[in-house]
Formats: C-alpha cells, sequence, structure tokens
C-alpha cells in the first residue's frame, strides 16, 4: 500500500465555506525529510549498505553487520536486564535498517505518510510522537519476545504509528494502492478503507509468525494502535466540542538472526 494521496480540507470563516484541496509543501514538514535524511545517512555509511570499504567483504563484511546489529538494536533477551546500553536500544533501532529493501520501504511510507500528520501535529510534537511512538512499539515487541535473541532493526514501528494517526487524522484522504493479488493494479481507496485493511493484514502476520527471522509484525500492530489512540485522545475534545468564541475546525477531516521492523 503504497502512493500519493489527496487530502480535501473545508475552509471555515463562521461558517462552511467549501472545500479546498491543497497540498503539502515540503518546508512544511522538516521533521519528516530530516528523519530520511538521517536513515539514510546512516545507513550509508554503516555495514549494512555494503558501500562503506572500511567494513571490509565477504566474511569480514557479514561479521561486521551482525556486531553493528547486535550494538545499536533491540535485544529483547538482553533488553530487561537493566544494562544502561541495552536501555537506550529502542531509539537507537529506529535508525538502523537492516538491507536496501527494508531501508526504501520505510522511507517510503515515512514520505507518503508524514508531511501531513507532521503538519496536523506540529514539528516538534511530531518527533516526540515519532520517537516515543517507535520505543514503545519495540518495547511492545520485546516484552511478548522476552527470551529472543533476534536483533531488532527499523523504523517500521514508528511509522505504523504515524499510519494510524493519519487514519485518524485524514480518513478521507485518497491513497493509491498495491495489491498483489490484484497483479498490482495501482487503485484508489480512502484511508478509512486502505489502512485498517493494512493493520488487519499486520494482525494476521503477527498470529502467525514463528521464531525464525523475518519482519516483526506485532511492533507494526503495536505503534498502529499506539499512532491512532493518540490522535484519538489528543483530537477529540477540540474536533467534537471547540470553546465559545472560536472558528470550529474542519469537520470532514478529523483528525543471532536479524528482525526487521
Amino acid at each position: 500500500m503504497i502512493g500519493e494521496f489527496e487530502k480535501w480540507r473545508t475552509a471555515a470563516h463562521g461558517s462552511v465555506h467549501g472545500s479546498v484541496r491543497r497540498s503539502v509543501r515540503a518546508q512544511s514538514a522538516p521533521v519528516t525529510y530530516g528523519l530520511i535524511a538521517v536513515c539514510c545517512l546512516l545507513f550509508v555509511i554503516g555495514p549494512a549498505s555494503g558501500l562503506n570499504p572500511g567494513y571490509g567483504t565477504g566474511d569480514a563484511l557479514l561479521t561486521a553487520q551482525r556486531a553493528y546489529f547486535r550494538r545499536w538494536g533491540v535485544v529483547p533477551a538482553d533488553l530487561f536486564t537493566g544494562a544502561p546500553r541495552a536501555a537506550l536500544t529502542p531509539a537507537t533501532a529506529l535508525f538502523v535498517h537492516g538491507s536496501w529493501v527494508h531501508l526504501l520501504g520505510n522511507m517510503l511510507f515515512l514520505y507518503v505518510f508524514g508531511a501531513m500528520t507532521e503538519e496536523r501535529l506540529g514539528h516538534l510534537e511530531f518527533a516526540l510522537f515519532y520517537l516515543g511512538c517507535g520505543c514503545l512499539a519495540l518495547l511492545g515487541y520485546a516484552a511478548a519476545n522476552a527470551d529472543s535473541q533476534q536483533t531488532l532493526v527499523g523504523a517500521s514501528g514508528a511509522i505504523s504509528a504515524i499510519l494510524g494517526a493519519f487514519l485518524y487524522l485524514f480518513p478521507g484522504a485518497r491513497v493509491t494502492s498495491l495489491f498483489p493479488f490484484l497483479f498490482f493494479l495501482p487503485l484508489r481507496f480512502p484511508a478509512w478503507l486502505t489502512l485498517p485493511f493494512w493493520a488487519a493484514l499486520q494482525w494476521a502476520a503477527a498470529g502467525r509468525a514463528s521464531s525464525g527471522p523475518g519482519v516483526a509484525y506485532l511492533a507494526h500492530v503495536v505503534g498502529f494502535g499506539l499512532g491512532f489512540a493518540y490522535a484519538w485522545v489528543r483530537y477529540r475534545r477540540t474536533t467534537a466540542t471547540p470553546s465559545r468564541g472560536t472558528t470550529p475546525g474542519p469537520p470532514a477531516e478529523r483528525p543471532g538472526r536479524l528482525d526487521r521492523e
């Protein structure tokens, strides 16, 4: 589920005066684009990209990659031991990716859904939201797999939180989706249909996940739920009961092994 989307906002000036289509400009989302830049930079200079000759090649590169992931990623079995270094890994793991496909997939979702969410939340709040929900998603996965020695890296928990918040804030936004079982035909659906379908797939996959390496679907589910709950708590009162003397907001647009998120 990737692609373009549209945002339709109702313009209110004492009363509602029709619909206005508005695009999000790059300069309105510095945190989103900053996160993309940082993740890409760290990946390129790290061992996972294979571009830094300092890590060697062949077996030496594989050894460097395993050490890098274990140092900066979340290892559930180590996380609850009280070690200071392990306690920081839920934050550092958000900026580590295991492969080019892993990185580009996460950054595409962040690019598509991050800008509008950041614009709605505000820059500082969005940054704290991203880091907080991302860390909690990783902690949720680690708590459910407390004995696991697999290393968990990636920003998917935080990005899933953005998807959850986006669903509440912009349920009518049109998302161009690609579904394998429909031969990857680009189809446009509203967010209220597409994003819950994606979350249901993650939930189903989490229930079937084995102890082998793969995707940490549970972290996706936790992140998505946290993001939706945050947006609901944060905006439900302001949209439902605007304070006296203020102009109401737009009612239609409410707001071992490597395990990759």
